[in-house]
Formats: structure tokens, C-alpha cells, sequence
């Protein structure tokens, strides 16, 4: 459903999350073993999407990525539209250019409604609402 980066960005943001939440900086070689992703690839992801002003950093001995209180009201579609723009949300099923509800392709109407509780689900889900599920260990974000 998305790309390879992007979720790598929403493990990522989550992650950031719940460890900064006590106004901690976390690290790239942290977050990349705690997501266990590519560190140079993480380091890219969270580049832009600190450039886009989703996630804070810091440079030096102290530094490293953190969210702010407003940060942490982001959503998981938020994230997404970040990463790989909003066609997930509005474009056809099939990749089709021109499909409409005039001229549907054969998925049309039953994928409005799949793109609809998809962006729904998304944007309820607040980056700061992760945390205690992760503490408790009811979710993850890497295999074992």
C-alpha cells in the first residue's frame, strides 16, 4: 500500500514519538536499529521530513531527531502525504489517468470507498498516541 519509504517514515516518526516524548533527542543509529532499517536511508527519510516540519533536530553531541507537542498531533496520513504525496488518497485503484465516476475503471466505486477508510484511519491516528501501546509491548515496530 506504500512505498518502502514511507514506511520506513511512519516506523520511524512512531519511534521518535515515544522516545521523545520525556524531551529526548534520539539518534539516527538508534532510530535505524530500532526500526531496523538502513541508517543511511532513515537518515534521508527523516532529512525531508524535517525539512516539511514533521519531525525537529538538532545538530551536536546532544542532538538527534525529536517531536515538539505540535509535532506529535501529526497524523499517520500527514506522514504519508509527506512521503508519497496524496494519490494514495485520490488516485484510481488501477493507476489509470482519466478514471471518473463518468468514465470508472472496472474498481472505481469500490475503491472510493477502500481510499475513503484508508485516509480516515490515517488521520485519526495521532503520531503521540503510539507510545504506550510500544511501553507495554501490545505493538512493535521491528521483528524479533
Amino acid at each position: 500500500m506504500f512505498s518502502k519509504t514511507c514506511e520506513y517514515a511512519i516506523r520511524a516518526m512512531i519511534f521518535i514519538a515515544q522516545r521523545s516524548k520525556n524531551g529526548n533527542k534520539v539518534g539516527i543509529k538508534e532510530i535505524s536499529k530500532g526500526i531496523d532499517s538502513p541508517t543511511h536511508f532513515i537518515a534521508k527519510i527523516l532529512q525531508d521530513l524535517s525539512k516539511k516540519g514533521l519531525v525537529q533536530s538538532s545538530k551536536g553531541p546532544n542532538g538527534g531527531f525529536y517531536l515538539d507537542k505540535n509535532s506529535l498531533k501529526f497524523s499517520l496520513a500527514d506522514v504519508v502525504k509527506a512521503i508519497d504525496g496524496d494519490k494514495i488518497f485520490t488516485g484510481c485503484g488501477l493507476g489509470l489517468k482519466q478514471c471518473s465516476a463518468s468514465q470508472p475503471c472496472p474498481l472505481h466505486f469500490e475503491f472510493i470507498i477502500v481510499r475513503q477508510q484508508a485516509y480516515a484511519m490515517l488521520k485519526r491516528a495521532k503520531l503521540g498516541a503510539f507510545s504506550k501501546q510500544l511501553e507495554i509491548n501490545l505493538t512493535y515496530l521491528k521483528r524479533e
